[in-house]
Formats: structure tokens, C-alpha cells, sequence
């Protein structure tokens, strides 16, 4: 099993180079020697401007290998995770041509790499601001196979289901199964969890095998903020 760091290179300003560039280099350095091998994948992550997704006066940490926190997001708690780290989360949900896909706290920029790899995303967002940031990045891009959904993160969309694939983008501390009831079978959900006791935070991946999360498939492990609305209850289990 992996364990990295989410700081695998060093510090560079890199005010010279376009934003092609620092794609390009963000997928060499970041994501191509940490076990990202799917091709297609890496090719979304070439032609995709993280930029569009985050606030005017972020948009130089576009290409950061780290989690960005999203400072104008109200009362909402947002964090883009690294790179890497969303890389490996959609390698690991195995995404198919025909595919649905349900992205929960991903700001945006998760559908748009998942965008040439399946067939639709609907995201869900609860911060207005957000959304319509999201929203206009996807207007320009002339992505039309994603639907924003205005909704609490634990919630997701029950009525737009069932989906193949559930993205959390966030670590959790609280039960999945809600979740689970809109997958298809054979759906999977990639979370970051606590799948093993004492095992700390991995990036893992649950099958729905007749109705129930199984599998907990531990891929890397990773420190990031707990997402709005999974935070830990009286009742936690998997």
C-alpha cells in the first residue's frame, strides 16, 4: 500500500511559464511517478485548467501539489485536494465511456477531468458562490454532460440516481450507507476513511455488493480537512 506525503515536490513560482506548462509539469512531477498510469486520465489532467475553478486571487496556486482552501466560500469549509491525490481517487474508481458519476465536494474541477471519461457527472454543491463559479468554467469549457445540484454534501442526489460511481472529496468520519442506497450494483465509492481501526485516513474504495459497502480497499493514505457535513457521529460504522 502507498503512503506519500501530499508535498511531493518543492516550491516553485513558476511566473514564467504558461498555463499549459504548468499543467504539463504538474503531471510529470505530481502525478506520472506516483503510480498514475491511466493514460486518457492523464491527458484530461493536461488539457484541464484548475485555474477556472478557484477564486481570482488563487488562481496562482492553480498547480499547486497541495490542498487548496477555498477562501471566499462564506460559511462553507471547501479544500480542492492535491492533485495526486485526485488522480489516484478517479484511477481508482475505474471510470467507463458509459458511466454516471456523482462528484460531492470536488468545487468543480473533478467533473471536468471526469468529463471526457464518462458519459455524465452531476455535482453537488451547497455555497451559491461556488456553484456559479463552477458553473461558468463548465459554460466555457463547453462541457454539457455535467449537471450542478444544489444540495448538502451528505445528502448527494437520491432523485438523480443511481450512479456507477461516487466521488467524496474529503476525508469522512461518518457512515457511508446513505450513500450507498444510490449506486448501482457493482457501483463503488472512493472516499478518504478509516476503513481499518487505527490505520489513520486512507484513500479507499467501497463496492455496493448487494446493497452493502464492502471491499474497503485501502489505496494511499492522506491528511485532509474532514468535508462538510461528514463529520463524525454517535452512530459511525462501515
Amino acid at each position: 500500500m502507498s503512503d506519500i506525503a501530499v508535498a511531493p515536490i518543492s516550491r516553485e513560482t513558476g511566473q514564467s511559464l504558461t498555463t499549459s506548462a504548468l499543467r504539463t509539469r504538474m503531471v510529470d512531477r505530481q502525478l506520472r511517478p506516483f503510480d498514475v498510469t491511466d493514460v486518457p486520465l492523464l491527458d484530461c489532467f493536461l488539457s484541464m485548467p484548475r485555474e477556472y475553478f478557484l477564486p481570482e486571487n488563487q488562481v496562482s496556486l492553480a498547480y499547486s501539489d497541495l490542498a487548496i482552501k477555498i477562501n471566499n466560500s462564506g460559511n462553507h469549509s471547501r479544500t480542492l485536494l492535491p492533485p495526486l491525490i485526485l488522480a489516484r481517487m478517479i484511477q481508482g474508481s475505474a471510470p467507463r465511456e458509459g458511466d454516471r458519476v456523482l462528484s460531492i465536494g470536488g468545487g468543480g474541477y473533478s467533473a471536468a477531468i471526469l468529463a471526457g471519461l464518462v458519459k455524465e457527472i452531476v455535482v453537488v454543491e451547497s455555497d451559491n458562490l461556488i456553484a456559479q463559479r463552477m458553473q461558468s468554467a463548465f459554460k466555457r469549457l463547453g462541457l454539457n454532460n455535467i449537471h450542478v445540484e444544489m444540495s448538502a454534501f451528505s445528502r448527494g442526489a437520491p432523485h438523480l440516481g443511481p450512479f456507477d460511481i461516487i466521488l467524496v472529496e474529503g476525508a469522512v468520519d461518518k457512515d457511508l450507507s446513505g450513500l450507498c442506497s444510490q449506486l448501482n450494483q457493482g457501483g463503488r465509492i472512493m472516499a478518504i476513511a478509516t476503513p481499518e481501526l487505527g490505520a489513520g485516513r486512507q484513500l479507499a474504495r467501497f463496492d455496493n455488493v448487494k446493497g452493502r459497502l464492502e471491499g474497503a480497499l485501502p489505496i494511499l493514505s492522506v491528511h485532509v480537512p474532514v468535508l462538510e457535513g461528514f463529520e463524525k457521529n454517535s452512530d459511525f460504522v462501515f
